[in-house]
């Protein structure tokens, strides 16, 4: 894979400088104090996954084949919680809708540390020939679709669930308690929100939380860099109002078609020609305009509806008041009217620096050889650093494309046609049990 590298205002330049040159990693000097327990417990993970990861494959298959749209995870939400019940965790039901929290108090004395996944499908019909496909049917803002794990979710719920039986095993030998977070509505519909208000990140607190995401990269291989890594997504709503006249006759009336065409034109230049394209990346789309119904009549308004994708919230801001004004200024100059309407968007993922640097030992072990990559920025977005806003976080990719496979040439996310290899279960589980228990053993 091609990469080229950003570097954001905050990111560590010696960190990634030690990472592009292969060079040692030096962790703080409290990991080296910890390295004995943290080693026994990678050991004890590696001696567990053998029996673990058969169930996992099973559950993913499971849950993939009967997806379930956000706010409506009951099947899935059922299945975690009976198999955490099973393992003896403390579990709870219902948080932030059908949200499952499992709980696993270790025998020493420790910090707190939660691992997070997603358990949503996506209204997608899937193309996939695969004999535990989705044939599941159901209804959609009024039309009947089909419903997919189109974003690898079903991987995510898998990877959790065989993390938990794993570290369950070892529950005597843990330094700290382990938060097992699965999360309703992670497709725009506030589900990471809705948990934290029903109180997801006390009783008790984390310390730090961790989680990953399917994606088209060589399989078992992971992806992350430290700080802004995916942008914070919003939308926003452009009326144009004209004047309704016949189709043969524009000059009697106003054209809010053409006038609507012109903002599309007018905003793409905010993005490569207002903003300084060398400090961060930002993305306008106008993914939907509505407005008429015959040939021959010319309507009154046009809705245009968009997404806007920055990583900074003061660029987020003035690209708002470009938007808005370069909507209103056009519409007038054609006798037209524009109202903007800009909501608030989400939030930036960014990795925090210092947890990001104090884990990358462990990335790199978990991924093998050469399987640990820096990415750039990516434009799409999550609902994840809803629950780092207090706490610091680290958010990475899992590399779901099959060996021999080119990832710039398959399928991506929300593709009818996405397909995740299974290969990479085996590194999610591995990555994600490491990372609880090193970050436990390195600050007991």
């Amino acid at each position: 894979m091609h990469r080229s590298f950003f570097f954001p205002s905050g990111t560590v330049l010696p960190l990634l400088a030690l990472l592009l040159v292969g060079l040692p990693h030096r962790a703080p000097a409290q990991s080296a104090v910890q390295a004995a327990p943290a080693g026994e417990l990678a050991r004890a993970i590696e001696s567990r996954l053998p029996a673990v990861m058969p169930r996992v494959v099973t559950w993913r298959r499971d849950i993939h084949e009967h997806p379930e749209l956000s706010g409506q995870e009951t099947r899935t939400a059922a299945l975690v919680a009976a198999h955490l019940r099973q393992l003896g965790l403390e579990v709870q039901t219902g948080v932030g809708g059908t949200g499952v929290v499992g709980v696993l108090r270790g025998g020493r004395p420790g910090p707190v540390v939660a691992l997070r996944a997603d358990m949503d499908g996506l209204p997608v019909t899937e193309l996939v020939d695969l004999p535990f496909r989705s044939k599941v049917r159901t209804q959609w803002q009024g039309a009947e679709v089909g419903v997919m794990h189109a974003c690898g979710h079903d991987n995510h719920v898998a990877i959790l669930m065989g993390t938990a039986e794993v570290l369950a095993g070892m529950k005597a030998t843990i330094p700290g308690t382990v938060k097992f977070i699965f999360q309703p509505a992670e497709e725009g519909l506030g589900g990471a929100a809705a948990m934290v208000k029903d109180g997801v990140l006390t009783n008790p607190a984390p310390n730090a939380i961790f989680g990953l995401h399917a994606w088209p990269m060589p399989v078992g291989s992971i992806g992350l860099r430290p700080g802004p890594q995916m942008s914070a997504a919003g939308n926003f709503t452009i009326i144009i109002k004209g004047k309704q006249t016949h189709g043969s006759q524009p000059w009697s009336g106003v054209d809010p078609i053409v006038v609507s065409s012109q903002v599309v034109l007018g905003l793409q230049t905010i993005a490569s020609r207002q903003v300084n394209v060398a400090y961060l990346p930002s993305v306008i789309t106008v993914g939907q305009i509505t407005g008429g119904n015959r040939s021959n009549i010319i309507p009154d308004s046009v809705v245009m509806v968009g997404t806007l994708r920055t990583f900074d919230d003061a660029m987020r801001a003035d690209i708002a008041a470009r938007i808005t004004r370069t909507a209103e200024d056009i519409a007038r100059s054609a006798g037209a009217t524009a109202i903007v309407k800009i909501d608030r968007g989400g939030l930036v993922q960014a990795n925090d620096t210092s947890l990001t640097d104090h884990m990358l030992p462990t990335l790199r072990r978990t991924a093998g050889a050469g399987g640990l990559q820096i990415i750039n920025p990516i434009m799409g977005s999550e609902d994840f650093p809803e629950f780092a806003r207090t706490i610091p976080s680290v958010f990475f990719f899992l590399g779901v494309t099959p060996k021999g496979v080119d990832p710039a040439t398959v399928a991506v996310n929300h593709s009818p046609l996405f397909f995740a290899d299974e290969g990479a279960l085996e590194t999610g589980v591995r990555t994600m049990a490491n990372l609880a228990t090193d970050y436990l053993a390195g600050r007991r």
